[in-house]
């Protein structure tokens, strides 16, 4: 991106969040398998600002460690309000000559053209000092008003319980997320005051200590009000889940995948169809799943960190784990359990089975009821089977071991070494018949319990 000037990000993200009654820090809250800060940490990261500010506070150990090397983070301690959250960044910020973007660590889905068209009115030839992002929701509640002139300059900033009549009639509300001038953010910092109720300093009024200077200030305003929804309480993080996996099914549909009920699939942040893909009712993405051109994931299946090929057919009632490899044609089928393992081109485990740290080759079948027995207690091992190999029903393949390729292990078996190419490999006890037997225990058996209810 050429913006022209350096710009730095400062993320607020001091607040207690007591509301969502956790021990964990209501940014590291997850929307979508993502904590919320992470989302709009790689919304910011897009524009490759030249500084990142962190502002933290309560549990600030918990946001330090989630952020890494990415961000620099400042303590606020007390946390006396935005507008001296914000302040506690001048030092960091010392010497930055540049535009300065404030963004609110609760709000993850802040769109970079948004980011970009803030610092473009900042830039622009009336120079404002301060820039707003106002939006206008279905219901403007108790939000901050931005009352503007026609030319979407600031004429002042106002409090819901300041506003007049008329000031709550204006629809155009104030986001929080804010833009100024490095060289003139930390003066008007400085010329706010605390007088009021909570006895706190609030970023918006260095719009109005502008505006009383004759500088001009501007809002700009967005057309998506979703992206400036806060998360500070359970049931809002609720709507914002609801509302992140609307758009994902909006946009997967969009982008060529049949969804057979839409409002039953659940994406992951990460989640990647292909065109073509099919995704019946009840299905689950966790995070770390690519799935292929003209592949079926039917009902109720459950897939997290796998790669699923062109093709491919996963579940009814299936659970691909982290590892799982489906390659192009291969089949996964009810009730069939995937972890650390690749099933080549076309290979089937259509039912009743668990595949766990194995190598299985192309056009391999496996039997209803396989598994592999791959944890002995303490390591896990693995289990190669070749191509077009036959794994009977009911089948246990005790790790480390390898089944040959066009190889049969008969029903039933437990197979604890290696078997060759070709080979039929049959482990069973010797059956044994005895004619009569279960006639005679039968009828010896009725008649001690038609002599118990005589007694």
């Amino acid at each position: 991106m050429n913006t022209q000037r350096e710009f730095a990000t400062i993320i607020l993200a001091a607040g207690k969040g007591t509301r969502l009654k956790s021990g964990l820090h209501k940014v590291l809250h997850n929307i979508a398998g993502r904590p919320i800060i992470e989302h709009l940490m790689h919304s910011v990261e897009q524009l490759s600002p030249s500084r990142t500010i962190v502002i933290v506070g309560d549990e600030r150990q918990q946001v330090e460690d989630q952020v890494g090397g990415r961000a620099e983070c400042v303590v606020q301690d007390p946390q006396l309000g935005t507008g001296h959250a914000v302040a506690q960044a001048r030092e960091a910020l010392a010497g930055f000559d540049g535009d300065v973007l404030m963004l609110l660590g609760d709000a993850p889905f802040i769109k970079t053209e948004t980011m970009v068209e803030m610092l473009a009115r900042l830039r622009a030839p009336d120079a404002p000092a301060v820039v707003v992002l106002g939006f206008e929701p279905d219901d403007p509640l108790q939000y901050g008003r931005v009352i503007t002139h026609a030319d979407m300059t600031i004429e002042k900033m106002v409090e819901f319980k300041d506003a007049n009549e008329a000031e709550r009639a204006c629809r155009l509300c104030n986001s929080g997320l804010m833009a100024a001038r490095s060289e003139d953010l930390f003066a008007l910092l400085d010329r706010l005051d605390n007088d009021n109720v909570q006895g706190e300093y609030y970023l918006p009024d260095i719009v109005n200590v502008a505006v009383r200077d004759g500088r001009t200030c501007a809002a700009v305003k967005t057309d998506r009000p979703h992206e400036v929804v806060g998360v500070n309480s359970r049931a809002e993080l609720a709507r914002a889940e609801a509302q992140w996996q609307q758009l994902k099914r909006d946009e997967a549909m969009d982008n060529g995948v049949t969804l057979k009920a839409p409002d039953t699939v659940f994406f992951s942040w990460d989640t990647a169809l292909a065109e073509d893909v099919t995704v019946e009712p009840n299905v689950v993405f966790g995070p770390g799943v690519t799935v292929s051109r003209g592949a079926r994931v039917r009902a109720f299946s459950h897939l997290e960190g796998a790669r699923v090929g062109e093709g491919c057919v996963v579940g009814p009632y299936a659970r691909l784990r982290p590892g799982t490899v489906l390659e192009k044609d291969s089949k996964v089928g009810n009730f069939v359990e995937v972890k650390m393992a690749t099933l080549g081109e076309g290979a089937k485990a259509n039912h009743l089975t668990y595949l766990g740290d194995a190598e299985i080759g192309a056009g391999a079948n496996i039997g209803a009821g396989t598994i592999t027995c791959n944890y002995d207690g303490y390591f896990k091992h693995q289990t190669v089977i070749g191509e077009r190999a036959f794994i009977g029903s009911n089948s246990a393949l005790i790790a480390p071991v390898s089944i040959g390729a066009d190889a049969i292990v008969a029903a039933g078996s437990a197979v604890s070494r290696d078997v060759g190419d070709g080979d039929l490999r049959l482990v069973r006890a010797e059956q044994v018949v005895k004619p009569g037997w279960a006639d005679r225990f039968h009828d010896a058996m009725k008649k001690k319990k038609a002599a118990a209810k005589k007694d």
